[in-house]
């Protein structure tokens, strides 16, 4: 695992850089998740095998600094993210997002629009208002949610998300709720209207689970193709890890197919 220190805030970001073939394909996960748990088993699979990746875990997540001088919402966690692009020169890089990495990757592409190539996200939060999941964490106070909601949501997801519960065992319990109000109070331009003016290739990724959703007939209406991945829910990447490499890999085709 590497590490760089950033400026703003003065804090380590941890990544793995997996040596590989092709544009770097950037990975961001969701709240209190990590991609250095989500996505090693994704580049096992055929069509990403042997290309490079970058697995970065967002601050307050994973191996990376939690530092509590921090908003954690999804515009400052792709600020964060933008000094590191630049510190490593990435160019021409494909960019993957899932639930609030989604929208960390949106305010990331609008941020530096030259340096990504393609963007794909994974049921991204394109509108305010946050979902279930968010919503049930920011209706503690940040003092009640660090002090014992962060414990019994980890109590709670053990039975039956245990992956879920592994990782939020390791997150920041002040990164978790800022990251969930954020959410819920969105960004001054929607992610939604980020996306829409974004020009390069944009795809978004649904588990069959999760439908209906509206943005399956509303997307593609708007240019934004679409892809489902069979057997899964929200949580793709455990629920159905082949299916969701398949669904990357052929994102990254067909837009390097139809500009």
């Amino acid at each position: 695992m590497k590490s760089h220190r950033l400026t703003q805030p003065a804090a380590h970001l941890r990544y793995h850089d997996i040596p590989g073939h092709g544009a770097p394909l950037v990975m961001l996960h969701g709240i209190g998740c990590a991609s250095s748990f989500d996505y090693p088993r994704l580049l096992a699979e055929p069509g990403l095998a042997g290309r490079r990746a970058l697995l970065v875990d967002l601050l307050g997540h994973g191996f990376s600094d939690k530092p509590e001088n921090f908003s954690y919402t999804p515009r400052a966690q792709a600020q964060a993210l933008a000094q590191w692009i630049e510190h490593l020169d990435l160019r021409g890089v494909d960019l993957f997002g899932h639930s609030m990495g989604g929208s960390v990757a949106i305010e990331l592409a609008a941020l530096m629009p030259d340096r990504i190539g393609h963007l794909i996200l994974a049921e991204p939060n394109l509108d305010s208002g946050g979902g279930a999941y968010s919503r049930a964490i920011a209706a503690w106070s940040e003092a009640d949610y660090v002090a014992r909601g962060h414990k019994e949501s980890i109590q709670a997801f053990r039975a039956d998300n245990p992956n879920l519960a592994g990782s939020m065992a390791v997150a920041s319990p002040l990164a978790v709720h800022r990251a969930a109000k954020g959410l819920i109070q969105g960004s001054p331009v929607s992610w939604r209207e980020q996306l829409l003016a974004l020009p390069m290739p944009r795809y978004v990724i649904f588990g069959e689970r999760s439908l209906p959703d509206p943005d399956t007939e509303w997307l593609p209406q708007h240019g934004i193709a679409i892809r489902i991945v069979s057997d899964a829910g929200h949580s793709m990447a455990w629920d159905n890890p082949s299916g969701l490499a398949t669904a990357i890999h052929a994102a990254l085709e067909f837009n390097a197919c139809h500009p």
